[in-house]
Protein backbone atom coordinates (compact mmCIF):
# COMPACT_ATOMS: atom_id res chain seq x y z
CA UNK A 1 0.00 0.00 0.00
CA UNK A 2 1.19 3.80 -0.94
CA UNK A 3 2.09 6.15 1.83
CA UNK A 4 3.10 9.90 1.84
CA UNK A 5 6.54 9.92 0.88
CA UNK A 6 8.78 13.12 -0.45
CA UNK A 7 11.02 10.73 -1.82
CA UNK A 8 10.91 8.70 -5.36
CA UNK A 9 13.42 6.09 -4.40
CA UNK A 10 14.27 5.39 -0.76
CA UNK A 11 16.87 2.67 0.18
CA UNK A 12 16.80 2.00 4.02
CA UNK A 13 19.03 0.14 6.16
CA UNK A 14 20.27 -2.00 3.17
CA UNK A 15 22.56 -5.32 4.01
CA UNK A 16 23.68 -6.73 0.82
CA UNK A 17 26.21 -8.87 -0.82
CA UNK A 18 26.78 -11.78 -3.40
CA UNK A 19 26.98 -15.43 -2.52
CA UNK A 20 28.35 -16.19 0.65
CA UNK A 21 31.29 -13.71 0.79
CA UNK A 22 31.26 -10.93 3.35
CA UNK A 23 28.64 -8.16 3.16
CA UNK A 24 29.20 -5.15 0.35
CA UNK A 25 26.61 -2.73 1.75
CA UNK A 26 26.50 -2.26 5.77
CA UNK A 27 23.40 -0.91 6.51
CA UNK A 28 23.10 1.71 3.66
CA UNK A 29 20.14 4.59 3.82
CA UNK A 30 19.81 6.56 0.26
CA UNK A 31 16.97 8.80 -0.53
CA UNK A 32 15.90 10.32 -3.88
CA UNK A 33 13.71 13.23 -4.40
CA UNK A 34 11.66 14.33 -7.17
CA UNK A 35 13.25 15.79 -10.16
CA UNK A 36 17.24 15.57 -8.51
CA UNK A 37 20.12 14.14 -9.48
CA UNK A 38 21.88 12.03 -6.50
CA UNK A 39 25.21 11.28 -7.38
CA UNK A 40 26.87 8.12 -5.35
CA UNK A 41 31.13 9.06 -4.74
CA UNK A 42 33.48 6.52 -2.89
CA UNK A 43 36.99 4.54 -3.70
CA UNK A 44 36.45 1.53 -5.83
CA UNK A 45 34.79 -1.40 -3.37
CA UNK A 46 32.59 1.25 -1.92
CA UNK A 47 29.71 -0.78 -3.55
CA UNK A 48 28.49 2.01 -5.59
CA UNK A 49 27.46 -0.20 -8.42
CA UNK A 50 25.77 -2.65 -5.81
CA UNK A 51 23.45 0.04 -4.69
CA UNK A 52 22.34 0.42 -8.37
CA UNK A 53 21.79 -3.58 -8.43
CA UNK A 54 20.20 -3.37 -5.29
CA UNK A 55 17.80 -0.63 -6.04
CA UNK A 56 17.11 -2.04 -9.95
CA UNK A 57 16.14 -5.53 -8.34
CA UNK A 58 19.23 -7.03 -9.89
CA UNK A 59 20.55 -8.44 -6.97
CA UNK A 60 18.01 -8.85 -3.73
CA UNK A 61 18.94 -7.15 -0.38
CA UNK A 62 20.04 -9.50 2.31
CA UNK A 63 17.95 -6.80 5.00
CA UNK A 64 16.39 -3.09 4.50
CA UNK A 65 13.98 -1.84 2.77
CA UNK A 66 13.39 -0.34 -1.05
CA UNK A 67 11.02 2.54 -1.37
CA UNK A 68 10.01 2.96 -4.55
CA UNK A 69 7.02 6.62 -4.42
CA UNK A 70 5.84 5.20 -1.14
CA UNK A 71 5.19 1.38 -1.70
CA UNK A 72 7.49 -1.16 -0.49
CA UNK A 73 8.59 -3.25 -3.29
CA UNK A 74 11.49 -5.44 -1.22
CA UNK A 75 12.36 -8.27 -2.69
CA UNK A 76 10.56 -7.53 -6.83
CA UNK A 77 12.75 -8.44 -9.59
CA UNK A 78 14.09 -6.00 -12.38
CA UNK A 79 10.56 -6.18 -14.40
CA UNK A 80 8.51 -5.49 -11.51
CA UNK A 81 11.31 -2.36 -10.69
CA UNK A 82 10.72 -1.62 -14.34
CA UNK A 83 6.97 -1.62 -14.26
CA UNK A 84 7.66 0.32 -10.72
CA UNK A 85 9.24 3.57 -12.16
CA UNK A 86 13.15 2.25 -11.94
CA UNK A 87 14.93 2.49 -14.93
CA UNK A 88 18.79 1.29 -14.97
CA UNK A 89 21.28 2.27 -17.50
CA UNK A 90 23.89 -0.27 -17.38
CA UNK A 91 27.78 0.86 -17.26
CA UNK A 92 29.35 0.66 -20.57
CA UNK A 93 27.96 0.70 -23.91
CA UNK A 94 24.65 -0.84 -24.02
CA UNK A 95 23.20 -0.41 -27.53
CA UNK A 96 22.85 -2.82 -30.34
CA UNK A 97 25.38 -1.31 -32.92
CA UNK A 98 23.45 -3.42 -35.39
CA UNK A 99 20.09 -1.84 -34.93
CA UNK A 100 19.13 1.39 -36.32
CA UNK A 101 18.69 3.90 -33.42
CA UNK A 102 15.14 3.68 -33.63
CA UNK A 103 15.25 0.45 -33.17
CA UNK A 104 17.75 0.71 -30.19
CA UNK A 105 15.35 3.08 -28.35
CA UNK A 106 11.91 1.21 -29.18
CA UNK A 107 13.16 -1.61 -27.17
CA UNK A 108 12.37 0.53 -24.11
CA UNK A 109 8.54 0.99 -24.73
CA UNK A 110 8.25 -3.18 -25.04
CA UNK A 111 6.27 -3.25 -22.06
CA UNK A 112 3.87 -0.27 -23.39
CA UNK A 113 0.93 -1.30 -25.92
CA UNK A 114 -0.64 2.05 -26.63
CA UNK A 115 1.11 3.32 -29.72
CA UNK A 116 -0.25 6.96 -29.12
CA UNK A 117 1.55 6.28 -25.84
CA UNK A 118 5.05 5.05 -27.14
CA UNK A 119 4.58 7.73 -30.55
CA UNK A 120 4.43 10.34 -27.42
CA UNK A 121 7.54 9.57 -25.82
CA UNK A 122 9.51 9.23 -29.27
CA UNK A 123 8.50 13.13 -29.34
CA UNK A 124 9.58 13.58 -25.67
CA UNK A 125 13.11 11.85 -26.20
CA UNK A 126 13.82 13.67 -29.45
CA UNK A 127 13.17 16.71 -28.36
CA UNK A 128 15.09 15.81 -25.26
CA UNK A 129 18.18 14.75 -26.84
CA UNK A 130 17.95 15.71 -30.77
CA UNK A 131 20.55 13.86 -31.81
CA UNK A 132 18.51 10.64 -31.57
CA UNK A 133 15.64 12.47 -33.81
CA UNK A 134 18.85 13.11 -36.26
CA UNK A 135 20.28 10.24 -36.35
CA UNK A 136 17.18 7.89 -36.12
CA UNK A 137 17.15 5.63 -39.05
CA UNK A 138 21.06 5.46 -39.11
CA UNK A 139 23.02 2.50 -37.55
CA UNK A 140 23.93 3.06 -33.92
CA UNK A 141 26.53 1.55 -34.27
CA UNK A 142 28.17 4.52 -36.52
CA UNK A 143 27.55 7.33 -33.87
CA UNK A 144 29.96 8.26 -31.58
CA UNK A 145 30.30 7.44 -27.86
CA UNK A 146 28.31 9.69 -26.21
CA UNK A 147 25.50 9.78 -28.94
CA UNK A 148 25.10 6.02 -28.25
CA UNK A 149 25.13 7.04 -24.34
CA UNK A 150 22.08 9.42 -25.12
CA UNK A 151 20.34 6.35 -27.25
CA UNK A 152 20.78 4.85 -24.29
CA UNK A 153 19.49 7.49 -22.02
CA UNK A 154 16.52 7.93 -24.46
CA UNK A 155 15.64 4.15 -24.11
CA UNK A 156 15.78 4.66 -20.51
CA UNK A 157 13.03 7.31 -20.99
CA UNK A 158 10.43 5.56 -23.10
CA UNK A 159 8.54 3.55 -20.34
CA UNK A 160 8.34 7.48 -18.14
CA UNK A 161 10.43 5.79 -15.42
CA UNK A 162 10.05 7.96 -11.76
CA UNK A 163 13.99 7.52 -11.22
CA UNK A 164 16.56 6.28 -13.93
CA UNK A 165 19.49 4.59 -12.32
CA UNK A 166 22.78 5.60 -14.01
CA UNK A 167 25.83 3.26 -13.47
CA UNK A 168 29.19 5.44 -14.65
CA UNK A 169 27.96 7.15 -17.52
CA UNK A 170 31.30 8.49 -18.59
CA UNK A 171 33.46 5.50 -18.35
CA UNK A 172 35.55 5.38 -21.48
CA UNK A 173 34.91 9.11 -22.96
CA UNK A 174 36.85 12.11 -23.19
CA UNK A 175 36.89 14.95 -21.39
CA UNK A 176 35.03 16.78 -23.70
CA UNK A 177 32.40 14.02 -24.79
CA UNK A 178 31.78 13.33 -21.08
CA UNK A 179 30.78 16.79 -20.04
CA UNK A 180 28.18 16.65 -22.66
CA UNK A 181 26.86 13.50 -20.93
CA UNK A 182 26.47 15.08 -17.81
CA UNK A 183 25.13 18.17 -19.63
CA UNK A 184 22.02 15.23 -20.69
CA UNK A 185 22.37 14.04 -17.33
CA UNK A 186 20.81 17.45 -16.20
CA UNK A 187 18.34 17.66 -18.79
CA UNK A 188 16.71 14.35 -17.55
CA UNK A 189 16.31 15.95 -14.21
CA UNK A 190 15.19 19.04 -15.63
CA UNK A 191 12.67 17.34 -17.72
CA UNK A 192 11.14 15.65 -14.26
CA UNK A 193 12.77 12.63 -14.09
CA UNK A 194 15.29 11.63 -10.71
CA UNK A 195 18.46 10.39 -11.12
CA UNK A 196 20.44 8.20 -8.99
CA UNK A 197 24.37 8.24 -10.13
CA UNK A 198 27.23 6.20 -9.76
CA UNK A 199 30.17 7.98 -11.06
CA UNK A 200 34.30 7.21 -10.43
CA UNK A 201 34.85 10.90 -11.88
CA UNK A 202 33.23 12.32 -8.54
CA UNK A 203 34.32 15.90 -8.98
CA UNK A 204 32.42 16.40 -12.70
CA UNK A 205 29.39 14.06 -11.33
CA UNK A 206 29.42 16.49 -8.14
CA UNK A 207 29.23 19.92 -10.20
CA UNK A 208 26.11 18.21 -12.14
CA UNK A 209 24.41 16.75 -8.75
CA UNK A 210 21.78 18.40 -6.31
CA UNK A 211 23.42 16.41 -3.65
CA UNK A 212 26.05 13.96 -2.99
CA UNK A 213 26.53 10.92 -1.00
CA UNK A 214 30.11 9.65 0.08
CA UNK A 215 29.85 5.91 0.09
CA UNK A 216 32.72 4.21 2.30
CA UNK A 217 33.21 0.42 3.36
CA UNK A 218 29.29 0.11 2.55
CA UNK A 219 27.61 2.68 4.06
CA UNK A 220 27.06 6.29 3.45
CA UNK A 221 29.62 7.74 5.22
CA UNK A 222 28.78 11.82 4.60
CA UNK A 223 25.75 13.26 2.53
CA UNK A 224 24.94 16.72 2.00
CA UNK A 225 24.35 19.61 -0.79
CA UNK A 226 26.62 18.75 -3.58
CA UNK A 227 28.60 22.06 -3.81
CA UNK A 228 29.05 21.63 -0.10
CA UNK A 229 30.59 18.15 -0.59
CA UNK A 230 32.96 19.61 -3.59
CA UNK A 231 34.00 22.95 -1.45
CA UNK A 232 35.24 20.68 1.89
CA UNK A 233 38.82 20.32 1.09
CA UNK A 234 39.32 17.36 3.72
CA UNK A 235 36.44 14.93 1.63
CA UNK A 236 38.51 16.38 -1.52
CA UNK A 237 41.79 15.11 -0.39
CA UNK A 238 40.14 11.67 1.26
CA UNK A 239 37.38 11.12 -2.11
CA UNK A 240 37.66 13.31 -4.92
CA UNK A 241 41.83 13.57 -5.56
CA UNK A 242 42.89 16.23 -4.22
CA UNK A 243 41.27 19.59 -5.25
CA UNK A 244 41.94 21.39 -8.59
CA UNK A 245 45.45 23.10 -8.45
CA UNK A 246 43.39 27.07 -9.05
CA UNK A 247 40.13 26.44 -7.09
CA UNK A 248 39.82 27.99 -3.51
CA UNK A 249 38.07 26.50 -1.23
CA UNK A 250 34.78 28.47 -0.24
CA UNK A 251 33.86 27.81 3.49
CA UNK A 252 33.36 24.19 5.02
CA UNK A 253 30.91 21.80 4.49
CA UNK A 254 28.23 21.49 6.34
CA UNK A 255 27.28 18.31 5.56
CA UNK A 256 25.90 16.06 8.17
CA UNK A 257 26.84 12.34 8.43
CA UNK A 258 24.03 10.02 6.62
CA UNK A 259 21.65 8.19 8.51
CA UNK A 260 23.63 4.65 9.43
CA UNK A 261 22.05 1.30 9.74
CA UNK A 262 20.30 0.41 12.78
Amino acid sequence: MASESKYLLELNDIEAGYGRAALVLRGLTVQVPPATVVCLVGPNGAGKSTVLKVASGMLAPRSGSIVVDGVDVTGTNSQHMLKHGLAHVLQGHSVFREMTVAENVLLGAFTIKDQKAIDERVAFVQNLFPIVGERWKQLAGLLSGGQQKQVEFARSLMVSPKVVLLDEPSMGLDPKTTAKVFEQVARMRDAGTAVLLVEQNARRALETADIGCVLDLGRVHISGPAPELLADPALGDLYLGGRPADSAHVGGSTAEPATKGR
